[in-house]
């Protein structure tokens, strides 16, 4: 396996992982106790992060998959 294919396989799962946190029922804020209230929160702390992380997660797995295309 080459470096990049390494990568490629380390990031998505780490991007599986930050996806399955954000889910609103069992997220971050669904273990510290935050309800469902019905209407839409902003980011704040953590979630924040974990939204931004993923999206640089993302961005880093597709250039890495379009050097892979060599």
């Amino acid at each position: 396996m080459s470096l990049i294919s390494i990568l490629q396989l380390v990031i998505s799962i780490i991007i599986i992982v930050l996806i399955l946190l954000q889910e609103r029922s069992s997220g971050v804020s669904g273990i510290f106790g935050a309800s469902e209230t019905g209407f839409y929160q902003t980011r704040r702390g953590l979630e924040k992060f974990i939204f931004a992380a993923t999206i640089v997660l993302i961005v880093i797995f597709a250039v890495l998959s379009l050097l892979g295309l060599n």
